[in-house]
């Protein structure tokens, strides 16, 4: 399974499913972060966490521990 936490910096995706539970799961759909979105990895910090995406015309920023969370097509 290919998560958000395995893609480099200049790779464009597409989700395919939120995975988690409750409170956690709920507050990535409601950064933007549902099936079928795709965004675009801008950056991430030189030791990894946190990483700097593009989406829905906005930037955000997401912790590793989130990422893994994000399934890929």
């Amino acid at each position: 399974m290919k998560t958000l936490k395995d893609v480099r910096v200049g790779d464009t995706v597409v989700v395919k499913a939120v995975h988690g539970e409750g409170p956690v799961r709920r507050r990535i759909m409601d950064m933007g972060i549902t099936k079928g979105v795709e965004i675009f990895v801008r950056k991430v910090a030189p030791l990894g966490d946190p990483m700097e995406l593009n989406l829905r015309g906005y930037e955000l920023t997401l912790r590793r521990a989130d990422a893994v969370m994000v399934e890929l097509v």
